[in-house]
């Protein structure tokens, strides 16, 4: 059977969509694509590949969302999908999207600083609280409820939250 262009770039939205709607196991308001873990899907041939980055190199949740994305392309009707990790070029948190930092804002974890924030020159983090926006905010330890999130403590409301870190 040959397939046109058009075809296959209708396939393959489909299947971005029904891949992209996975969402992050430990983050559940996030989905792959909110975070940036969903990088590439290509169809050849009719067959589905989903190319996939870890937020971070031994990600426990990585075989979690590759399973869901082959269960989420089977309902969508796609026989045998493949899903590849893909470590190079490493995931960043630019990848996020800003509807994904609005939901990790909305969901009590402030979004990580863009790349260009004064810690990158000084060696300071100002990370606004989530719950009342103030910026004056502590670090409480280097990890939160998981190792990609620091937890830190507004000094106006008192408030814990978690901080989704730079990588």
């Amino acid at each position: 059977m040959v397939t046109t262009l058009a075809d296959d770039a209708e396939l393959r939205q489909r299947a971005w969509d029904a891949a992209a709607s996975v969402v992050d196991p430990e983050i559940p308001v996030l989905t792959i694509a909110d975070l940036g873990v969903l990088r590439q899907v290509t169809v050849r041939d009719g067959r589905v590949e989903v190319a996939i980055t870890p937020t971070y190199s031994g990600c426990p949740a990585m075989n979690m969302i590759a399973l869901e994305i082959e269960l989420a392309l089977a309902r969508s009707g796609f026989r045998d999908p493949k899903v590849r990790i893909v470590l190079s070029p490493a995931w960043t948190t630019d990848w996020m999207s800003e509807d994904g930092r609005r939901k990790l804002r909305d969901y009590g974890i402030a979004p990580p600083q863009a790349a260009r924030s004064r810690r990158a020159l000084f060696g300071v983090e100002e990370v606004a609280c989530p719950h009342c926006g103030a910026g004056d905010t502590e670090q409480l330890a280097e990890f939160g409820s998981t190792s990609c999130k620091a937890l830190r403590r507004c000094k106006a409301c008192r408030e814990p939250f978690d901080y989704f870190k730079c990588h």
